[in-house]
This record gives structure tokens, C-alpha cells and sequence, in this order.
């Protein structure tokens, strides 16, 4: 028995010495039609060792007869193969289509991306994951074409999202898209961490949204979150970063020595004696007696570093019979301005699916989000532009200030304190925002891998508890905030869906064919209560209305809403040897909210792969070609119900010879309906070069017919809201991706899209222009041209000299002088008048633009991306304040820029003329290019894995540094040029983000 044990060891010993003795391996790489392959890398497994095939796709190298070798190339799928002590390895390599295969998900199912029919964009999760930002939108912002996201600078608050346009009214709280989080329906996603977010698909046209039926005009967002695997090793990770807010292009406005040569300049003893009382009160400067000592910057007094991070912990895992995927974030973020302004979010998720049986899958999907948010004051930025800078923060005379010594304007002569601190300081808006989302389903496998039937359970809650506090306060008579008010405020929305869906999905022959049936029920309700209370106890543990003195039986408010509403939907997806693609899908809508009761909403599709034509098949220039068309028709219902009111008036009429007074009453009620888009969508998708070149094209055009407008009443005057309107946009979009491999420890990407949009008004309804805004800062829409344009008067110039004057006579006929504005007469009558007011610009950008870059080098990565857009206008409602006030400061630009002798300037009034109200029409003197182009964002990473430490192993761990909008380059006279709706007054900036983060993954 020894013997035989140690004849056993010994052959054993030999076996595995042999085995780990090193081979020469020789072979040949081709693809599946017998060509080599150069450039194939082959590498052993677990180590850096490795060889390039060669012209002939040849390689030799030397590895262990144990060894597992594993070959990639970029357009062809990664192959590991045992060596077995073999000495010749020869490999036929598979063609990959990169992408083409790939399923995304669409409304109520999922496809291949070489099935679809329809213009659909999906980031994942790592793309999200590079900017460090509150709401996953933010993350969105020039990664998609047509998709335009406007940010908001203020901690926690929500971006603008359009996607192709407007295609309704504006102003009516009815642009947004419909969001769609594992199944279930939001007007946006503030409360998500974009680390928890697996994908995010884009549906743009019709076709792709035209299944979520009435909710779906303004396009619609799918977002899938993280899960687990089936089979799957439990792994935990941390994703986390650390860093500050920078606010960057922070507005120049003019200092002491600019406002007081405008002050001197201006004509008026008022504001010139405004400057000799700071003069007295704070002293002359040293350097220039003729300007005050104060010299106040207050935007760098209001401004701060905000501080930002965010960690998430989270556990995966799966076994035969289940997955799983939990975990907890916390998130906190300060606004960058001096006040009690920050955000602040802890959300805890769980996503378990289960099954229970061969034929039966239960889930469950539940987030639960608790924020604390402190708004900031409302009039914050507005008083902070418009501070003069010859007076200073703090008046330490000014014995009677409470709370604290804050000086004040007044004094000097103004209308008003001007300081922006006293406000700040009293003002503490706190919003507490309690969010569950919780899905429960269950699938049913009734003909294996052919029919099932799904049905799922959604419940959204909100809740919102408000409480905006205003202190009170005393800087001086006329500055100061004597009682002080506290209201609260608690909203709650409750959302239910319960969907039913049956699939069927079959191969005959070369024929494929999905079907799938639904149905829909919604019930949504909101309920509201506020009340207000002033004069309370000033410490925080007595801000109760129930502690105050008064409380206004006028502010205690009531408010709510019941809706609910059954749909019928349906898609039948077909395709041919899949090469020529059918797609069409139904919804039919019922709602609670109208009286048109249902809404049906249609939509078709086709498509032809004609890379799979026998005169393109199996061409590595063109791997992969589709070209695809659709049609469809989509709703919003974010319209109101009705609108109109019940109205009377006096009249007086004759009767018997005596004159008698009456009433006479009217209904000017009208009955809206949702809005019904329709939409044509072509495109073109395609891979070239060996897959390394993608390419996603399309041209669509989109009119909404009943767009609800205002309509004027006849005799009676005013307007109410009818469904008449129409409104088409339409554009052009372009993605366009390489990737490529250099060597197996060099590979890079570059990226680029680009988007067109022409907003522009169809019908008013005979109407010849709807007006929008205040009389002085007129915006119109016209049948031709876009939504809201800006309109007023174009500007030729300004007059230099009494010449010019006296050679104009329109400049004689209206009494100017030097530096006035000199406006085109449009029609050439002779003067000016509301007949030359024309166009002067739109808030809609007409090209958006973004790009992308990638380099990987062994375990570095380095990343860039860039934004941009074009063809905006701002309005720069602010330079308007002159029209109601003119003790205020303006921005450095006009100072230095004013007209002030002959050729000092074409463009800008001198300091006297902006106080005329020639100079101060509604012209595109306000109206300012909004185009900007950005560096939205660089990180640079390093990446450890495959490491041992203290003889174990150490996790995969990335560290990496990230600026997020570190230079934005844009000229127009701002804090930045990101304004929603093109109207300028109070714009909260988009700051620069610099982090430092760490991954781990255990």
C-alpha cells in the first residue's frame, strides 16, 4: 500500500510539474470567413503577458500548459480558451454588432436596438455617475440629441427638461416629460440618486411614447434602477465623493468710481447728491476724493464656497432562485449664497425579485426618500444686483438695528435699505419632503419562452411640509420688517397604478412576432392645508401658529383633487428574417379629468435592415445599416380641466324716458380636453468601420393641433383658454460614436451629437398674435414664428453728435440729444411707433450641441465633455428696473460701455438717456445672445484590481478627481446663460464642482 501511495504522489508531482512548465503556443486568428485578423490581442489570463497577431493573424507566446489564454478585438465577442498543454491553438472569431444586440427597454417591455423602429437614446448608469449632481437630469445635460436641459444653480432644485421643443402654450406648468421609474409615473425625479439608476431611455418620437398615450406629449423618460443577478456572488460597494461649489463668470457690476461718474453724469441733483451724502456719511477716497471710500462688492459679499458630497453603500447578490439589490445613500449639497440654504437627502432602496415556482416570478421595488430642503430668499439676487456699492454691509452707529447692525441706503437718500442681508438672514424657508415608491408584481410563465401575463402594483406618496418663516427686523424707519409671519403648509400627493400586461412572443420560420396586451388603472389624488400666523416668538422651538398673536382667517387655505382614469393599450411588433421591421401600437385613454372622456392614440412604424441584404451582408465596412420611419399621435393632459369665469357689469338703458340700471351676466366658461401631438419620425441607424464608427440620425417634425391658447372674448374683453391652437416643431439630430482599441493597454472613444429645433406657431385660432408678459417687456406670438418671441424695437445705433441729430428728422421731431438711441424705422413713415416693432429674438435655442471623450491606459482613464447651444436670446429684465427706479446699480458692462462723448459708443445710452423713456423701449438693447458653449465635464480616474494585500485580496478600487462645469464661455451680461424661459430677473447661478471620489467594490 506504501508503495502504491507514493507511485500515485510521484506520478502526480510529475503531472502538475509538466503542467506548469512553460509552452510555446502558435496559431492562427480568422474570422468566420476564413480572412486573418491582425491586431487580435492574445493575452494569459491573469497576468500582463501577452502578443498582437500579426499581418497574417499569427501569433506565438509562451505560457503555462494550465493556462487559460483569452483573445478580444474590437468588433468581435472576447473568446478564453484552455491551453490543456496544447502547442497549437488556432481561433475562429466571431463578428460582434456592437450595440445593434443590445436590449433596451421601451414602454412596457424591452427590445433589441436593431429591432426598433423608433427614436430612443439610453445612458447608463456610469455616464450618470460622472457628474456629481442632486438630480439625475443634471447628469442628462448634453449626452442625448434634442434633448435640451436647462440646470438651476439652487441646492436641490430641479433642471428645465424640454425634449424636441414645446409643443404647448408655455407658462402653464405643461412642458415637462413623463417620467417612468420602474413602471411607475412622476413629473420628475428630484428624489432619486443617479448612482441608483441602471438606465435611462430617452423616447422621443412618437412611436417610442405614443404607449404611455395620454401623458406622453412632451416625450417620456424610462428609468430603470440598480439590481441583481441571478447566480450572482453577494457584492458590496461604495461609491462616494467629497468637494466644493465654485461660483464662476460671477457678474461684474459697477464700483464706487463707475456709479459716481454715472451718477454725475446722469442729469439728476438727486442721485449726484446720493454720492456727496455717502461722502459725508463714510468718507472720501484716498486716492480719488471725488468718489466715496465704500466701495461694496456684493455679489462677493453675498457668495460663499457650498460644500457637496455624496455616499452610497450597496449590496447585489443572487442565488438559483432569487436576486436582489439594496442599499442606502446620503446626499448633501449647499447653496452658494450666505444663508441658510442648503439640501439635504436620505434615501434607502430595496429590489428583491423571486422564483417562487417554474412558472411564477414575484418582485418587489421600494425607495423611500426623506429630504430637508432651505429655499433660498426669493429677492435674494434680485436686491444683490441692484445694492449700490457706496454703502457698506454693517453700520456699526446705527445703534437701533436689530437684530443685527446691517447699514442701509436709505440714509444716502434712496427709496429703499437696498441691503440684501437683512432679508437673508430672516428669511428661513424649510421644505421636508417625504417620498415612497413601492411596486409589487408578479409574472406568470403560461407557455414557456412563448405567453405570459404580468401584473403590477404601484403606489407613489409624497408629502411636503412647509414652513417659511419671516422674522422680524430693524435697520431704519423705512428699512425694516416689523412683524414677523410664519406659514405652513402640507401637501400630499398620493398616486396609485395598476397595470395588467399578457406577452406572446413567437418565431415562425423567418417570421417574429411580439404582441402584447394591456390594461391601465390610475387613481390620483392631492390633498392641501396652510395657514398663516404672525407676530410669534422668535426662538425656533415657538414657531407654531398656534404661538402667534395673530393668525388671518384670510390666509388659511384648503385645497385638493380626486382624478382617475382606465386605459386599453396594445403592441404588435414584427419582423422578417429580421431584416424588414413592422411596429405599431394602440392606447385608448379614459380620464375622470374632462368631458371628452377618452382619447385614443395610434402609432406605426417600419424599418429595413439592409445590412442583411445579400449585397451588404457580411461587409465589415458597413456591419450593421437600418433605416427606419414612424408615425404617431401622443397627449398631454397636464391642460387644465376648464377655464373661464362667471361675470357681470353695470348698464345703464333707457326706459319710459327714465334712465334705469341693470346687470348683465355672461359665462365665458369653455371645456378643454387633453392635447393631441402628431408626430413623423425618419431615421437612420448604423455601424461602419469593423463597428467602430455608430451613427444615430434623425429628422422629425411635430405638430400639436388643439393646443390650448388663450382666446379673446368678444364684447366683453379679456380671454380664456380654448383648444385651438396649433404649434409645430421640427429639427434635425445627428449622434455619431468611435471607439477603438490601440493596443491592449490603449483604447479610446470619442463622441459627438448635435440637434436642430425650429419652434413655430401654426394657428391662432384667426387670431392675428397672442401677447405674453408685461406691456414694457412685450412677448408675442405670431403665426410663423416662435412661441413668446421677444418684441419691440431694433436699435441702429446710438446719435453721436448734434449733427446726426439735426440731420434726422425724427431725432428733431422727438427732442434728442447725443446719446439717445436711434431705433429703425421698419416701414419708412417717418417716424416711430408700435407699427416698427418686429421680432427680436426667441428663448428657444435653434442648435444644441455636445461631445464626449475617452482615454483608458492600463488602469488611468481620463474623460472630457463638452455643451453647448445657439440661436437664444435673453431677456435682461434686469437693466429694466431703470423704467420704475433709477437709484439702483447696473452692471459693470454698461458702466464702462455708456455713451459718453462722440464714438465712445454704438451700443449702449449714455448715463442721462437711461433715464428717458425714449431709450427705455422694449428693444434688443434688452434683449442680449443667450449662445454659450461649456466644459461640462473632466475626470480623470485610476483604478486598482487583481491586487493582494496583507495575503488577501484587496477590493477593485477607483479613485478619481472630477470638475464639473469648470468654463462656461458665453458674453451675455449675466451670472450665467442657463434661464428656463428666456426672462431674466432672478437667475440662481450654475456653479463649478470639484470633487475628489472613491469606488469600491468588495
Amino acid at each position: 500500500m506504501k508503495r502504491l501511495i507514493f507511485l500515485l504522489n510521484l506520478f502526480l508531482s510529475v503531472t502538475l510539474l509538466y503542467g506548469q512548465q512553460s509552452l510555446t503556443i502558435n496559431g492562427k486568428v480568422t474570422d468566420t470567413s476564413g480572412a486573418s485578423i491582425p491586431g487580435v490581442s492574445v493575452s494569459v489570463k491573469g497576468t500582463t503577458h501577452g502578443v498582437v497577431s500579426d499581418a497574417n493573424g499569427a501569433y506565438s507566446l509562451q505560457a503555462s500548459g494550465q493556462a487559460t489564454l483569452v483573445f478580444s478585438f474590437v468588433g468581435y465577442k472576447s473568446h478564453e480558451v484552455q491551453v490543456n498543454n496544447r502547442g497549437i491553438i488556432n481561433l475562429v472569431m466571431e463578428e460582434e454588432v456592437v450595440g445593434v444586440e443590445e436590449v433596451v427597454v421601451v414602454g412596457y417591455g424591452t427590445q433589441k436596438v436593431k429591432d426598433l423602429t423608433s427614436s430612443i437614446s439610453t445612458v447608463k448608469s456610469d455616464d450618470l455617475a460622472k457628474t456629481p449632481a442632486s438630480q439625475p437630469m443634471n447628469a442628462l445635460q448634453g449626452k442625448v440629441a434634442g434633448v435640451q436641459i436647462v440646470n438651476d444653480g439652487g441646492p436641490g432644485n430641479s433642471a428645465t427638461v424640454r425634449i424636441r421643443g414645446i409643443g404647448s402654450f408655455p407658462g402653464m406648468n405643461n412642458e415637462a416629460p413623463l417620467y417612468v421609474v420602474d413602471g411607475m409615473f412622476y413629473d420628475n425625479i428630484d428624489f432619486l440618486n443617479p448612482t441608483d439608476i441602471e438606465t435611462m431611455s430617452v423616447l422621443k418620437d412618437a412611436s417610442a411614447a405614443a404607449i404611455y398615450g395620454v401623458r406622453a406629449a412632451n416625450g417620456v423618460i424610462l428609468i430603470e434602477t440598480r439590481s441583481g443577478s441571478y447566480n450572482q456572488k453577494t457584492k458590496i460597494s461604495y461609491d462616494g465623493y467629497e468637494g466644493y461649489q465654485i461660483d464662476q463668470n460671477v457678474l461684474k457690476m459697477a464700483n464706487s468710481q463707475q456709479y459716481t461718474a454715472m451718477a454725475n453724469e446722469s442729469g439728476s441733483g438727486t442721485e449726484v447728491q446720493d454720492v456727496l451724502n455717502s461722502m459725508q456719511k463714510w468718507g472720501r477716497s484716498r486716492v480719488d476724493p471725488n468718489i466715496p471710500v465704500t466701495n461694496t462688492d456684493w455679489y462677493k459679499q453675498v457668495i460663499r464656497q457650498g460644500q457637496i458630497r455624496n455616499h452610497s453603500v450597496g449590496i447585489d447578490g443572487g442565488t438559483e432562485k432569487a436576486k436582489y439589490s439594496l442599499g442606502v445613500n446620503y446626499f448633501y449639497q449647499d447653496g452658494t449664497l450666505k444663508e441658510l440654504n442648503n439640501y439635504e437627502r436620505m434615501n434607502l432602496r430595496s429590489k428583491v425579485d423571486v422564483k417562487a415556482t417554474n412558472w411564477l416570478t414575484v418582485g418587489e421595488n421600494m425607495i423611500f426618500s426623506n429630504a430637508t430642503k432651505y429655499i433660498d430668499a426669493s429677492n435674494a439676487w434680485y436686491n444683490t444686483y441692484f445694492a449700490v456699492p457706496i454703502f457698506p454691509v454693517y453700520d456699526l452707529t446705527n445703534t437701533a438695528a436689530t437684530p443685527f447692525k446691517y447699514a442701509s441706503a436709505d440714509p444716502l437718500g434712496y427709496r429703499n435699505g437696498q441691503n440684501p442681508f437683512p432679508g437673508m438672514v430672516s428669511d428661513q424657508d424649510q421644505q421636508k419632503i417625504l417620498k415612497a415608491l413601492a411596486t409589487i408584481y408578479m409574472e406568470i410563465t403560461v407557455i414557456p419562452k412563448v405567453l405570459t401575463f404580468k401584473s403590477t402594483y404601484n403606489n407613489s406618496y409624497t408629502q411636503v411640509n412647509e414652513r417659511v418663516v419671516d422674522l422680524p427686523w430693524f435697520i431704519d424707519n423705512n428699512f425694516q420688517n416689523p412683524h414677523g409671519t410664519l406659514t405652513k403648509t402640507t401637501s400630499s400627493y398620493m398616486n396609485q397604478y395598476w397595470d395588467n400586461i399578457l406577452t406572446f412572443t413567437k418565431s415562425f420560420g423567418s417570421h417574429n412576432v411580439t404582441l402584447m396586451a394591456g390594461t391601465s388603472y390610475k387613481d390620483e389624488t392631492f390633498q392641501k392645508l396652510s395657514a398663516q400666523g404672525v407676530d410669534f416668538p422668535t426662538l425656533p422651538q415657538s414657531w407654531y401658529i398656534s404661538q402667534s398673536l395673530t393668525k388671518p382667517a384670510t390666509a388659511v387655505g384648503d385645497d385638493g383633487l380626486h382624478q382617475y382614469g382606465f386605459s386599453y393599450f396594445g403592441r404588435a411588433a414584427y419582423n422578417y428574417q429580421e431584416k424588414y421591421l413592422l411596429y405599431g401600437t394602440m392606447r385608448a385613454d379614459g380620464s375622470s379629468k374632462y368631458q371628452q372622456k377618452w382619447g385614443y392614440f395610434p402609432t406605426v412604424g417600419a424599418g429595413w435592415v439592409v445590412s442583411e441584404e445579400n449585397f451588404l451582408k457580411n461587409n465589415d465596412y458597413v456591419p450593421f445599416l437600418k433605416l427606419r420611419g414612424s408615425w404617431g399621435e401622443l397627449g398631454n393632459d397636464h391642460i387644465q380641466a376648464s377655464d373661464g369665469a362667471r361675470t357681470t357689469s353695470l348698464a345703464l338703458t333707457t326706459m319710459g324716458g327714465n334712465l334705469v340700471s341693470g346687470t348683465i351676466a355672461q359665462n365665458t366658461f369653455s371645456s378643454l380636453k387633453w392635447e393631441k401631438t402628431k408626430e413623423t419620425n425618419v431615421g437612420l441607424t448604423a455601424r461602419f468601420l469593423h463597428n467602430r464608427l455608430s451613427a444615430d440620425i434623425d429628422y422629425f417634425s411635430r405638430d400639436t393641433k388643439n393646443a390650448a391658447i388663450p382666446v379673446n372674448i368678444p364684447l366683453i374683453g379679456g380671454s380664456v383658454l380654448k383648444a385651438v391652437g396649433t404649434i409645430r416643431n421640427s429639427g434635425f439630430e445627428c449622434t455619431l460614436n468611435w471607439s477603438d482599441k490601440i493596443t491592449d493597454k490603449l483604447s479610446y472613444n470619442v463622441g459627438a451629437n448635435f440637434a436642430t429645433l425650429k419652434n413655430q406657431v401654426r394657428d391662432l385660432y384667426g387670431q392675428p398674435y397672442i401677447d405674453y408678459g408685461t406691456a414694457e417687456f412685450r412677448q408675442r406670438s405670431y403665426v410663423g414664428h416662435p412661441l413668446n418671441a421677444y418684441y419691440g424695437w431694433k436699435i441702429a445705433g446710438v446719435y453721436q453728435n448734434q449733427a446726426q441729430i439735426n440731420a434726422d428728422p425724427i431725432a428733431v421731431a422727438n427732442g434728442l440729444i447725443p446719446g439717445d438711441f436711434k431705433y429703425v424705422d421698419q416701414n419708412k413713415d417717418g417716424k416711430i411707433d408700435g407699427s416698427d416693432r418686429v421680432i427680436l429674438g426667441s428663448y428657444f435655442p435653434n442648435l444644441t450641441f455636445g461631445g464626449n471623450i475617452g482615454v483608458k491606459y492600463l488602469n488611468f482613464d481620463l474623460s472630457a465633455s463638452f455643451y453647448g447651444q445657439s440661436g437664444n436670446s435673453i431677456l435682461n429684465r434686469r437693466r429694466g428696473e431703470m423704467l420704475w427706479t433709477s437709484d439702483g446699480n447696473l452692471d459693470a458692462d454698461l458702466a464702462v460701455n455708456r455713451w459718453h462723448g462722440d464714438g465712445t459708443s454704438n451700443k449702449y445710452p449714455s448715463s442721462a438717456g437711461l433715464l428717458k423713456v425714449w431709450n427705455q423701449k422694449m428693444s434688443d438693447y434688452f434683449v442680449n445672445d443667450g449662445k454659450f458653449w461649456r466644459i461640462q465635464n473632466v475626470q480623470i480616474g485610476y483604478t486598482l484590481k487583481n491586487q493582494s494585500w496583507l495575503n488577501g485580496n484587496f477590493p477593485e478600487t477607483r479613485i478619481f478627481l472630477t470638475a464639473d462645469h469648470p468654463l462656461t464661455h458665453f458674453k451675455y451680461q449675466g451670472f450665467t446663460p442657463e434661464v428656463a424661459n428666456g426672462y431674466d430677473d432672478v437667475t440662481y447661478p450654475v456653479p463649478a464642482i470639484y470633487t475628489i471620489g472613491l469606488n469600491i467594490k468588495f
